[in-house]
């Protein structure tokens, strides 16, 4: 299968790569910035903004598949304009095209972001989070993933060739990052682990970026077995903190034991996917 990524070179992006083309899968890598890992087969620096651009890259390639992880992605890291302009766009460009050009499966990176956490007045309707919890994006960037979402269901409920699911990471750890190095937040993972104020604001969710490569994997697969536009979220099995989030957060119904915040159930259901790793068999 020719696969189709965009983001490549990204912190997530680049385990994606490595998996699908472990997997057997001729990748094609599409990212402005470099660093698309060495087992593309192919990688074109892109503006998928540009609607045109993304036409043609879809033209040039023809992909069977195509996984959109390219956007701004974390928030306030650039202006709320730009980063809801940029990630909206590409969602919808992506999925236009790929729609148009004939692309048999299409799967949209979203952001647990969507469900709202990091105010001081927000608080869960339950724990564990899943994929029926209410949305309450406050921010230009968790806005913007929630319209990603719809932007890939709307093209799902429109026709049903090209099969369409969304995929909700966790907070993304690279494999170089279990040794030392920086995190998209700027701090290690042991600062993380040391100070549970900086993992608090997320309810301590992340993800082996291996690990969520698998679930893309995995949904790429199964696509046409399953309804189409549905949503999952990846994450670790256990919580990225020492202590059990009934300790941690303010919460009546946070776990007792070392289980993470957000449920990866629907994945299991669906798909028969767990992951595998966890800062405590990875970290150095």
């Amino acid at each position: 299968m020719r696969t189709l990524i965009t983001g490549s070179a990204g912190r997530f992006g680049r385990s994606v790569v490595a998996v699908l083309a472990a997997a057997g899968h001729e990748v094609i890598g599409v990212d402005t910035a470099p660093g698309t890992p060495r087992e593309a087969a192919a990688t074109l620096p892109a503006d998928l903004t540009d609607l045109g651009e993304a036409y043609e890259v879809l033209t040039r390639f023809r992909p069977d598949a195509v996984v959109h992880l390219a956007a701004i992605a974390t928030p306030f890291s650039r202006t709320d304009a730009l980063t809801f302009r940029v990630n909206t766009q590409l969602a919808f460009n992506v999925c236009e095209a790929a729609v148009a050009l004939g692309a048999e499966r299409v799967v949209v990176a979203s952001s647990p972001t969507v469900i709202g956490y990091g105010t001081a007045t927000w608080a869960p309707a339950y724990l564990p989070i899943d994929e029926e919890h209410p949305v309450r994006p406050w921010n230009a960037y968790s806005l913007s993933k929630l319209v990603a979402e719809q932007t890939m269901a709307s093209f799902a409920r429109r026709q049903d060739f090209t099969r369409f699911a969304a995929v909700r990471p966790c907070f993304i750890v690279a494999p170089e990052e279990w040794a030392g190095a920086p995190t998209q937040s700027g701090h290690t993972i042991h600062e993380r682990l040391d100070r549970p104020d900086i993992a608090r604001v997320s309810l301590f969710n992340y993800i082996d970026a291996r690990d969520g490569a698998d679930l893309v994997l995995t949904l790429i697969e199964r696509l046409p077995e399953l309804p189409n536009g549905e949503v999952f979220f990846a994450g670790a099995s256990d919580a990225l903190a020492r202590a059990p989030l009934a300790e941690l957060l303010p919460y009546a119904d946070a776990p007792a034991g070392i289980g993470p915040a957000f449920s990866t159930g629907k994945a299991g259901r669906l798909l028969g996917w767990q992951a595998k790793r966890s800062w405590r068999t990875e970290l150095t």
